[in-house]
């Protein structure tokens, strides 16, 4: 006898479409997608200075380790959600985001 779970899996495999080609046929789609991209390397590279702030000059004055500390924390399910998806964007992005974010909240912690 087939569970509700059973039942359910199946119906979600004959609705699944296939997903979208990449690169996509649509001029801004493609311009999107390379944006996103570009953004998911650049967003952690942009707290360097921040981490420099805290480690080069033992200064973390006005930084919150808890508000950081959570930053970190809150990276943790997109990592998961990127291993589970197969998506190497997210993956490469939320743990570059971990990185940064934990690096800051252990300064702030030390340097307070």
């Amino acid at each position: 006898m087939k569970g509700p779970v059973t039942i359910h899996l199946h119906r979600r495999k004959r609705g699944k479409k296939p997903s979208d080609p990449y690169p996509a046929p649509n001029f801004w789609i493609r311009l999107l997608d390379r944006t996103a991209i570009v953004a998911g390397f650049i967003g952690p590279i942009m707290t360097l200075p921040q981490i420099g702030e805290i480690y080069y000059f033992h200064n973390a004055a006005g930084v919150s380790a808890l508000s950081w500390g959570a930053f970190a924390v809150l990276d943790l399910p997109f990592i998961l959600y990127g291993f589970v998806h197969k998506n190497t964007l997210i993956k490469i992005t939320y743990i570059g985001w971990l990185v940064a974010n934990t690096a800051v909240a252990v300064g702030a912690i030390i340097y307070q």
